[in-house]
């Protein structure tokens, strides 16, 4: 099975094997921010007008009719770009958008990044991100 292969891979190579316990609260969350980690290029929007804009090329696309999502979550990864009479994204996975900036801070560099409702928000949780580090840095020393 696939998980018996990855465990014989990372003894082969001295990897320290660390699993999120089944029945944490962060099982599930630490397998999407996985996810994204390998698909951190292949992310949606949402944009007000409610369809998604895939980020940095603004492509307008429409979650696939056969997506099993009960809802529009604001940030999605895709593993497929299906093209039809509309262009549609499939196989998705709900992400959020400070996993963007904490896992692959290089590729949503906002230097780079064009202008859209995305980049708005981006800009939002790096500010947040920028408000909250003194915080940290109060709390370490008391």
């Amino acid at each position: 099975n696939v998980r018996s292969q990855l465990v014989r891979i990372m003894q082969r190579y001295n990897l320290k094997m660390c699993s999120t316990d089944f029945n944490s609260r962060d099982y599930y969350v630490n397998i999407r921010k996985a996810m994204l980690a390998g698909y951190f290029m292949q992310v949606a929007h949402l944009e007000r007008t409610g369809h998604y804009l895939t980020v940095k090329d603004n492509q307008v696309v429409h979650l696939h009719p056969s997506t099993c999502l009960d809802h529009k979550p604001e940030w999605v990864i895709y593993n497929e770009f299906v093209l039809t009479s509309r262009n549609f994204i499939r196989i998705v996975t709900d992400v959020r958008g400070d996993w963007l900036i904490d896992i692959a801070p290089h590729y949503y560099d906002l230097s780079n990044f064009p202008q859209c409702e995305a980049r708005r928000v981006l800009e939002k949780l790096y500010m947040k991100r920028e408000r909250e580090k003194p915080d940290t840095k109060t709390k370490k020393n008391t």
